[in-house]
């Protein structure tokens, strides 16, 4: 396949990079500079400009765009600019694929889709969007695709949640707090935590560009959901550490402000309902052992 990436060079474009070249698949990486290597085709999302030359005899399109949703405190700027950097490229690519007739679109969507008033109920692709600010964004990111659909293009929404990876990501603030022996729950613990492990996140990715039977929605999570009380247990253990503390509400709304309550004391109980009936298998199904693959430690749960 020849596959055009836009957003190759964060965590997961550059593992997904590698793994389709390592798959013998062709790599279009879209820049937002001048390009600097044959595989680089420069685009300009906020002007409507790309390079007609990537997307020439293109098999599927991937798009990973978006600002780091825990990247600065959140105000209306940011909030503003986690919008634009989702929906301003989702609308030029969609629109790309509609007009060159690309059969695929695979887009990055959030799992907080649903929102944060899920408690214990447990939801999959089938359930409504929910309410807050992260749960419009992910309707209105998903919603930019539909030039795409409506030129019959097979479009995938990628339902990610956080991804556990060596290097930044979910682990990225906590691991060095559990090595210290700081690890502790947030709140009171009892909120989902939803994860999921890289090699999973790029699995995910590559059986929806090879498989016709996957459209629309996608949870892209670990099949056993916990909880944040769940999930500090496991990182403690997986990094020999004590994780005895715990981080008030109070003071975690006083630290990150709006995003505590939006993405850390509230968090869906999702489950990958469309990726497991479409005959996807987990390399890494429990928490435990996919801390102990990103860690790279043993784990009772391998």
């Amino acid at each position: 396949m020849k596959v055009v990436i836009a957003g190759s060079s964060g965590l997961i474009g550059t593992a997904l990079v590698a793994a389709l070249r390592r798959d013998g698949h062709e790599v279009a990486r879209l820049v937002r500079r001048a390009a600097g290597a044959p595989d680089e085709f420069t685009w300009d999302p906020v002007r409507a400009e790309l390079d007609a030359r990537a997307l020439r005899g293109a098999d599927a399109v991937v798009n990973l765009c978006g600002a780091s949703i825990g990247g600065r405190r959140w105000n209306g700027s940011y909030k503003q600019e986690l919008r634009d950097s989702r929906l301003t490229p989702t609308d030029v690519l969609a629109s790309a694929v509609a007009a060159e007739g690309v059969p695929v679109l695979v887009n990055a969507s959030g799992v907080h889709y649903y929102g944060g008033a899920t408690g214990d109920r447990v939801v999959d692709e089938s359930a409504p969007a929910g309410t807050g600010f992260l749960a419009t964004l992910c309707r209105d990111w998903e919603a930019a695709t539909r030039p795409a659909t409506a030129a019959g293009a097979r479009t995938v929404l990628l339902r990610s949640a956080p991804v556990l990876t060596r290097h930044g990501g979910l682990l990225g603030p906590l691991k060095p707090l559990y090595s210290l022996g700081l690890g502790g729950r947030l709140g009171n613990g009892r909120q989902y935590t939803p994860w999921i492990s890289e090699e999973d996140e790029i699995g995910a990715i590559l059986f929806a560009l090879t498989h016709d039977t996957v459209s629309g929605p996608i949870n892209a999570v670990g099949p056993a959901p916990v909880t944040n009380a769940e999930f500090n247990r496991a990182l403690g253990k997986a990094l020999h550490r004590p994780a005895p503390f715990v981080v008030p509400a109070f003071a975690l709304r006083a630290m990150v402000g709006e995003f505590a309550d939006e993405a850390i004391l509230h968090g869906p109980r999702a489950i990958p309902t469309a990726l497991e009936n479409a005959g996807y298998h987990f390399r890494h199904p429990t928490i435990g052992a996919a801390l102990a693959t990103t860690i790279g430690r043993d784990s009772d749960d391998r």
